[in-house]
């Protein structure tokens, strides 16, 4: 979609936060968000990351060295008064050990940049947002955080199960402040990394062909664009079509 075709909200020269977006999907996400007119803020650890997500979008972005457990430094990040903000900083699932053989800190750890994190800098965005005339909040969560099942990293599932649905319950938050925050909940992607690990593995195992991350920025893009989206979940499965939730 070219820049000048977007409806609903104008993110021209709208300041955008993405958390994590050294590499992968927030990577991605900034640079699609830039090529949209949005001037983007690059927020990660990975500063050599950070700096290579900056060169590829230009003059439109800006690189915030931040640790997303550190409430300070997040504090200091969320002072741009951003207009739009993505939640994607995550991540964990693979690390091991996991809950209940992880000590307290590392499990605790996985909570605060998986779940902590979005929450604070959602809060901390919100009277910027509405004093300006609102906003968009998108949270990027993980099909680890859907369904019964038993899963590797119960700290990170539960996480991403919270934050799906800490974003519905935020739907009041376009009548009251002017801000929509939604979420959207993809499957494997097809990262560098992602087909890197889905290659790795024998045939037989490698399942449905991985999300396109083509979908992931689409859909970020349409819910910080369209005005009529609050609280929802959009469900991005490898093996079907997108779809809401439930």
């Amino acid at each position: 979609m070219a820049p000048g075709s977007l409806t609903g909200m104008d993110i021209t020269r709208k300041i955008a936060v993405v958390t994590g977006a050294a590499v992968g999907i927030g990577r991605a996400i900034a640079v699609r968000l830039a090529a949209a007119g949005a001037e983007v803020v690059v927020a990660d650890v990975d500063e050599a990351g950070g700096a290579e997500t900056c060169a590829l979008i230009g003059p439109a972005a800006r690189f915030v060295h931040v640790d997303m457990r550190d409430d300070a430094a997040v504090a200091e990040l969320m002072a741009c008064r951003p207009r739009i903000l993505v939640n994607n900083a995550g991540g964990g699932a693979v690390l091991r050990p996991c809950f209940p053989d992880a000590d307290l800190a590392r499990w605790s750890a996985s909570l605060d940049v998986n779940l902590r994190a979005p929450m604070l800098t959602t809060q901390l965005a919100l009277p910027g947002m509405r004093a300006a005339g609102g906003g968009a909040v998108v949270n990027v969560g993980s099909t680890a955080g859907l369904g019964f099942e038993p899963h590797v990293s119960p700290e990170y599932s539960a996480a991403k199960a919270a934050l799906i649905r800490l974003t519905a319950t935020l739907a009041p938050l376009q009548a009251s402040h002017g801000v929509r925050v939604n979420c959207v909940v993809p499957d494997w992607v097809a990262t560098p990394r992602g087909l890197r690990e889905r290659e790795a593995l024998p045939p037989a195992e490698r399942g449905p062909e991985l999300v396109p991350l083509d979908a992931v920025t689409d859909a970020v893009v349409r819910f910080v664009t369209d005005e009529s989206l609050a609280g929802r979940v959009l469900l991005l499965d490898r093996a079907s079509e997108p779809r809401f939730l439930p």
